[in-house]
């Protein structure tokens, strides 16, 4: 019976504690990293009694957020992302600044599932104990980020980080929601570019608030000074920027930790003179209207795929339509009707 009863307690002890939004909402303003992990894997939860209770904790430390700079990073494939945000954050957290780096990984759209692997690829940054790396899954999400990015930033801001650094999955047509998420939005690429500025997407460029032609070392120094000057001079042909910026161009070597201090410096005159001029605040407001939109959007679709009618009638009509059988504008009707019913 005693054997029974100390198994129970270790079962007990193992057992994850639920816990309360004021546990939530005082370990994460507290800086407690486990909290923080476990409040940002609650935000990511498809279960609605996990989204409940992260959107209380979420109320809860919204008055403790806005503090940081929101930064977000994107590239062409083979720029060294990771190596050049683990040489960037290594350089502010040397300068004293406690940093947060949200990492996406892509998900597979057959399976979903992802490999999560940025904190083995900087692993030197994970183990700093002024940073904090957390990947996360793309999901079925476009625009480069987790559709559950916002809310971890925040959590990160109220746990008192100076800096949240935003991955994305790459330079591609849908790689644009995390502009709509950041102050300042770097674009990496890499020397070649004539090459380079035929397959980039316009889009990418027109956003940018800075380029950083990474990998500038050893017989690649001059080839990155003749990118940099031909990307600069392709920004000019570019209709002004609603912030009244000019992007800059600049050159770095993640690998040989060089231009790392430009390029901070260069963030925050741009933070300096966007709050000068009030467009820093404008634009997090507007960004916040967006993600209200943005979420009204995804609970309709929730809402509209979980109904048990649609549900019901979706397989029939997907066959039909794949058939030929009925015209994909009715079938779509017929669903909407049933939903409104």
């Amino acid at each position: 019976m005693s054997g029974l009863l100390n198994f129970n307690n270790m079962n007990k002890t193992f057992r994850r504690k639920r816990l309360s939004i004021d546990e939530y909402a005082e370990g994460i303003l507290s800086g407690d990293r486990i909290i923080l992990s476990r409040a940002i894997t609650l935000v990511e939860s498809r279960l609605e009694s996990d989204n409940e209770l992260a959107e209380q904790v979420i109320k809860k430390i919204l008055p403790n957020t806005g503090n940081c700079l929101r930064l977000g990073i994107t590239g062409v494939p083979g720029v060294g992302k990771s190596t050049f945000i683990e040489s960037f954050g290594k350089y502010l957290t040397g300068i004293g600044k406690k940093i947060a780096v949200l990492t996406i990984d892509p998900s597979s759209q057959r399976t979903q599932g992802s490999i999560l692997g940025d904190k083995t690829r900087m692993e030197e940054l994970a183990n700093d104990p002024n940073a904090y790396v957390r990947p996360s899954a793309s999901g079925n999400t476009l625009g480069g980020v987790n559709s559950k990015t916002r809310e971890t930033l925040l959590l990160c801001e109220a746990s008192g980080y100076d800096v949240v650094i935003i991955e994305t999955v790459g330079v591609g047509q849908s790689e644009t929601t995390v502009k709509g998420i950041v102050d300042f939005f770097l674009l990496l690429m890499l020397s070649g570019a004539g090459d380079e500025l035929q397959g980039i997407k316009r889009g990418i460029m027109e956003m940018a608030d800075a380029i950083a032609i990474n990998k500038a070392d050893g017989d690649n120094i001059n080839r990155s000074e003749m990118a940099k000057r031909e990307y600069q001079n392709a920004l000019h042909m570019f209709p002004p920027t609603e912030s009244g910026w000019v992007p800059k161009v600049l050159t770095c070597s993640a690998v040989e930790k060089k231009g790392m201090e430009k390029i901070w410096h260069l963030m925050l005159r741009y933070e300096e003179e966007m709050r000068k001029s009030g467009f820093f605040q404008r634009n997090r407001q507007q960004q916040n209207l967006e993600w209200m939109m943005q979420t009204i959007q995804y609970y309709l679709d929730l809402s509209f795929f979980n109904h048990p009618e649609i549900k019901s009638t979706m397989p029939e009509l997907k066959k039909e339509v794949t058939e030929g059988l009925t015209p994909a504008i009715v079938a779509a009707k017929e669903l909407l009707h049933r939903y409104k019913k």
